[in-house]
């Protein structure tokens, strides 16, 4: 499904395959040979979404692009199925496997791996060529990698980070109630969305 989303659609190239139970939202371009398998969501909210060339996104993962932090994916990069990158920055040859997550302002270097159910935490950087290992959390620029027991010294790097501010643009001491009513209307402009042909 492809859709108009705050006046922008989707480009899609030719050359590229985008399954038909995948969703296409607003300014999200396509590289040539890319792929967007079954399930799949592509939305750029108020920011871009680009996916490189020969990059495939697989079943059920989710890209977001925000207005400050756009969902750049280099070319010949895998995001694995059920993965989340949410206004990150995907260098080349990156894998990311099953589940893993990538916050806003995050930057995965060329070639890394980001194995199964790992976080790459807000405005944090992960290294050329480093590999995150199955569930951990790297957090920092540079980022440093902790297994998910390690709290206490993870929270300690990531409250600088500023994840409020960040995702939400709200301070720490925002309210739930308060950060919902932003999302509920941040989210409500899809109301005006419009479905699109099949350029196809």
């Amino acid at each position: 499904m492809l859709l108009e989303h705050r006046g922008r659609r989707p480009v899609v190239p030719e050359s590229a395959y985008v399954a038909p139970s995948a969703v296409l939202c607003g300014a999200v371009v396509l590289g040539e040979g890319s792929r967007v398998l079954h399930g799949a969501v592509l939305t750029a909210e108020d920011g871009e979404v680009h996916l490189g060339e020969n990059s495939v996104v697989m079943e059920n993962a989710l890209v977001r692009g925000r207005a400050n932090h756009p969902a750049v994916i280099g070319a010949t990069v895998l995001v694995g199925p059920h993965a989340h990158v949410n206004g990150a920055t995907v260098e080349a040859e990156v894998f990311i496997a099953t589940g893993a997550s990538l916050f806003p302002g995050s930057i995965a270097g060329t070639g890394a791996e980001l194995r199964i159910n790992s976080v790459l935490q807000v405005n944090s950087r992960l290294a050329a060529g480093a590999v995150l290992p199955i569930g951990w959390i790297a957090v920092g620029d540079p980022a440093q990698l902790f297994s998910p027991d390690r709290h206490d010294e993870i929270w300690a790097i990531q409250q600088t980070l500023d994840f409020p501010g960040t995702v939400y643009g709200a301070g720490r001491d925002t309210t739930m109630r308060d950060i919902m009513a932003g999302q509920s209307a941040y989210y409500g402009t899809h109301h005006q969305d419009r479905q699109l042909p099949d350029p196809h």
